[in-house]
């Protein structure tokens, strides 16, 4: 993609951010602005394929979805791509996924991007009404899952190295830093 497709002069409307299609970068609508940050760190995808290789299962076996950096509309004109989701059975040729059928989005924290997934996304996940938000630390493969309380999430737990992260809501999953990172 070229930087002359995002030459745009005044909000985006979610058509016209839809319209751009598939991209090298991951391209967030917020509100009318885009968000594109660059493609993931072979670390970021090599955790992000580990943990889903994990929550996979834990998901089918309950009847959901584990889909992998997809749109999820949190509300008109509010799209982010999280790094994965458990989501209800949708409609796999779908461009977007309602914030509705969604269970779990996780995240995995880089750098670049610490503060966008600590606060601005933590805080539009659960204004959606996004029950579970997981977040995941690339360096350590610590694991924080947060739980809505209201219109915020309330930290459940933390597991580091060593330590074990048991999930039992909405799917069944046990998950070790370690198996992450290493």
């Amino acid at each position: 993609m070229t930087a002359a497709v995002f030459d745009h002069n005044g909000p985006w409307t979610e058509e016209e951010y839809l319209a751009l299609g598939e991209t090298q970068q991951r391209v967030e609508l917020f509100d009318g602005s885009l968000h594109v940050t660059p493609a993931p760190t072979p670390r970021h995808q090599r955790i992000s394929r580990k943990l889903g290789n994990i929550l996979e299962a834990a998901a089918e076996a309950v009847g959901l979805e584990l889909l992998e950096a997809v749109n999820v509309r949190l509300r008109p004109g509010r799209i982010p791509i999280p790094d994965l989701v458990v989501t209800e059975p949708v409609d796999l040729d779908e461009l977007i996924i309602e914030a509705d059928a969604v269970r779990l989005v996780c995240e995995i924290i880089s750098p670049s991007n610490a503060a966008t997934d600590k606060v601005l996304k933590m805080h539009y996940y659960a204004a959606a009404g996004i029950e579970w938000y997981l977040l995941v630390a690339q360096e350590t493969g610590s694991l924080r899952p947060y739980r809505r309380r209201g219109g915020h999430y309330t930290e459940q737990s933390v597991a580091k190295r060593g330590e074990v992260l048991e999930l039992s809501d909405p799917v069944r999953a046990t998950i070790r830093p370690e198996d992450l990172v290493s």
